[in-house]
């Protein structure tokens, strides 16, 4: 299922009081201000399906791309989105931590994954790119996650040389992913 405005409803068969009569009587189940579900629709990660119903341009990034592709043990206490610098950060009700990437490099290493119990897709980076995200970012994620989650893609059979293709792209990020690799080896 996907998610619908009271206007993309209205749009369709039926009228905004109707619409907002059967939310009101369950057929439709509010996620955020102004996004709906149909109300037998299977569960899904409502934060998800906010950010990139927002923002179409929105990336999984940072902590929670780690957890995405478990690589940390740590569970972000928000979803980490990226959108380009430049554009507008939506109003969002629920748990997203919003970041501004360079718009420059923000399609570098980026994908389209389906969010879970929907047919709503949202970008995510890929494993190079956020390891080297967070090293670069590691005033913000802490200097010990950038490094486990490095240590265990290189476990899993990371390339280096990929890795380090992706930080020289990224400003600031080779030198401390160089260190980092140094150090592990």
């Amino acid at each position: 299922m996907d998610v619908v405005t009271p206007k993309s409803a209205a749009g369709g068969e039926m009228s905004r009081s109707s619409f907002y009569r059967h939310a009101r009587d369950g057929g439709w189940e509010r996620i955020a201000r102004g996004l709906y579900l149909p109300g037998d629709s299977s569960a899904a990660d409502w934060d998800q399906l906010e950010a990139s119903a927002r923002r179409p341009e929105a990336t999984i990034c940072l902590v929670s791309a780690l957890a995405y592709f478990d690589l940390t043990d740590t569970v972000p206490h928000a979803l980490d989105v990226a959108i380009p610098r430049g554009t507008r950060t939506p109003a969002s009700e629920g748990a997203i931590h919003w970041h501004r990437f360079d718009a420059q490099t923000f399609d570098l290493d980026r994908e389209d994954i389906v969010i879970p119990g929907s047919v709503r897709k949202i970008g995510i980076y890929t494993p190079e790119r956020t390891i080297a995200d967070c090293f670069r970012l590691r005033a913000m994620t802490g200097y010990e996650i950038p490094r486990d989650a490095l240590k265990e893609w290189l476990r899993r059979g990371g390339k280096p040389a990929r890795l380090m293709k992706i930080a020289r792209a990224l400003p600031r990020s080779a030198k401390p992913v160089l260190d980092a690799l140094e150090h592990l080896a």
